[in-house]
């Protein structure tokens, strides 16, 4: 594990970071919902001027409500597909795909999930499915438990049929397209800021939790993992540069209070 402890960030890393990309659930969620020191850490980032854009494999319609709450700039969801943000008083929503292409989409989309449920037994849908635009989801430890080798037989399924597929703390993600949680982030970095997310990398933290974070931990110089990362320590490939002591929504404050420390 190349992982060092979160609180030996050197001090002029830390004030050169100038955004926050971090996942949502598992990472600013404990058992399902956003804690105090979570939220409170999200506030005073952006009191403090840095921008915080959530990347998630939740889908749109269960992401409205938080981009409208939270004190953060946007949500990307649906693993790059779909961006949420205020704009002119109101909540904008932009996908990654055109209607055509989301369109063709949807069948197969709804034929991929049949053959899951279908070809895996134990498999279910994940709740969050109606407010789901771009992809499937597969739940195996929100509401229901699937063992490691129905996990890896649903990735299969899914890949064989043309799709990405990842795997979250709770979910299997499934979609047809080449969008992922960094061109969600570029996209959207762009879109809000002007700003050219590639050049200026090494000067974004992003916070994330699971297997699915990996390309994002791979990517940026400043990546965090939460303590509750080690759970997924056996299958993990991709380390993040650093590690916090708390788990879940107390690891993200503890990286939210290390940034703010010297502003």
């Amino acid at each position: 594990m190349r992982a060092q402890p979160w609180g030996e960030l050197p001090d002029a890393a830390a004030s050169s970071v100038i955004g926050v990309l971090t996942d949502i659930d598992d990472t600013l969620t404990t058992t399902g919902a956003i804690t105090a020191d979570a939220l409170s850490a999200l506030g005073a980032l952006k009191a403090a001027g840095l921008p915080v854009i959530a990347i998630t494999g939740r889908p749109m319609g269960w992401s409205e409500p938080f981009a409208h709450a939270w004190p953060i700039d946007a949500i990307v969801a649906e693993n790059g597909a779909v961006g949420l943000f205020g704009e002119a008083g109101s909540l904008a929503i932009e996908y990654a795909q055109d209607a055509a292409t989301r369109a063709g989409n949807a069948q197969r989309l709804r034929e991929v999930a049949a053959r899951v449920l279908r070809e895996v037994p134990g498999a279910t849908l994940a709740q969050d499915s109606a407010s789901r635009v771009t992809d499937i989801a597969i739940d195996h430890a929100e509401f229901a438990r699937l063992s490691q080798s129905q996990i890896d037989a649903v990735v299969a399924v899914m890949r064989d049929a043309g799709m990405n597929a990842t795997v979250s703390s709770i979910h299997v993600n499934g979609w047809f397209g080449a969008h992922t949680k960094l061109s969600g982030a570029r996209w959207i970095v762009e879109r809000l800021l002007q700003r050219d997310l590639e050049t200026e990398r090494d000067r974004w933290v992003y916070v994330g939790d699971s297997t699915n974070d990996q390309l994002m931990f791979g990517h940026f110089p400043l990546s965090v993992g939460v303590a509750n990362l080690m759970d997924f320590g056996s299958v993990l490939t991709t380390w993040p540069s650093y590690l916090t002591k708390g788990a879940r929504g107390a690891g993200f404050a503890e990286v939210a209070a290390r940034l703010l420390r010297l502003r």
